[in-house]
């Protein structure tokens, strides 16, 4: 058993793990709270952003657009696939690294072609962990942790390039999304290229009445500046939806760090009474047995 100093240092080492682990969750809820406001704060204009694409695809159904173009000459075996992982530049937030990795490698391995895949990893515990098996094609420092419009907007920007000149086929996004305080689910969602959806039949099968409409300088060029603003939304969507489950997660673990602590310095305040009244009860013992001796 250990004595009674011991003790002593490990409850005070308890209790600055304790508010360290409190101070994070804390943090963590801080951050949720921002990260939430500022998505909320820009989900307008992207949704008005989407309707408008809506709108012009209605008026203009046979508009040429690159950004709609599923290449279907090319062969699955041969299509070039990119993958942007979200995962966090920090541990200590229980299994969701650990999830977004090992669905990763799961959507990896259905691909026909290893070598046709390329990852652009943002956050630095997913970059060190798929560098030790493979090739990492982007990088993204310190991106998962301010997730902001500017960098959704250089990652969308990066992907387009990529996909205008051929380099990649199809590109994915692999994130985190937050189905309820308790609950997250890792999901795939496609970025490039876009699903055209056609809106010229009403719910009755009837063609719709639309307004006429005029795009200068053409439809084109419309779309050319709204998709990478959209595209950018969606990025910047997925940033904020798998940040928001880091800091959840974080505050669930720092939580259960947090009780476990605080039941470790109940045990170990029950073992220092103990070993506190053995040990006066042994100087009761002694000092009695002197008394017994000197009359003696």
């Amino acid at each position: 058993m250990p004595n009674m100093r011991e003790i002593r240092e490990r409850i005070a080492s308890i209790q600055q793990i304790l508010k360290i682990t409190n101070a994070m969750y804390l943090m963590s809820s801080s951050k949720l709270k921002k990260a939430r406001k500022s998505l909320e704060a820009t989900e307008p204009y992207f949704y008005k952003l989407q309707s408008t694409i809506d709108s012009v695809l209605e008026h203009t159904p046979h508009t040429r657009q690159q950004f709609f173009d599923r290449r279907a000459d090319i062969p699955e075996e041969k299509r070039k696939k990119g993958y942007i992982v979200i995962t966090a530049d920090k541990g200590l937030c229980g299994s969701y690294n650990h999830n977004i990795m090992k669905y990763t490698e799961q959507e990896l391995a259905k691909a026909a072609d290893i070598d046709n895949c390329y990852l652009f990893v943002m956050g630095q515990v997913g970059r060190m962990h798929f560098q030790r098996k493979m090739r990492v094609d982007g990088e993204f420092l310190y991106t998962t942790q301010n997730p902001t419009l500017y960098r959704a907007g250089e990652i969308a920007d990066m992907v387009i390039d990529k996909f205008d000149n051929g380099e990649l086929d199809e590109v994915y996004l692999i994130y985190t999304d937050m189905i309820n305080s308790s609950q997250q689910e890792t999901r795939t969602l496609r970025l490039l290229p876009f699903e055209r959806r056609h809106f010229g039949k009403a719910a009755d099968g009837t063609m719709k009445k639309l307004p006429k409409a005029s795009f200068m300088p053409s439809p084109e060029e419309v779309m050319n500046y709204l998709i990478p603003q959209y595209a950018k939304g969606i990025i910047y969507g997925a940033m904020v939806e798998a940040f928001c489950c880091e800091q959840q997660s974080r505050m669930t673990a720092m939580d259960a760090a947090t009780t476990s602590a605080k039941d470790m310095i109940k045990e170990l305040s029950l073992m220092y009474n103990r070993a506190r009244q053995a040990a006066i009860t042994q100087e009761i013992t002694e000092v009695c047995g002197g008394a017994a001796s000197l009359d003696e």
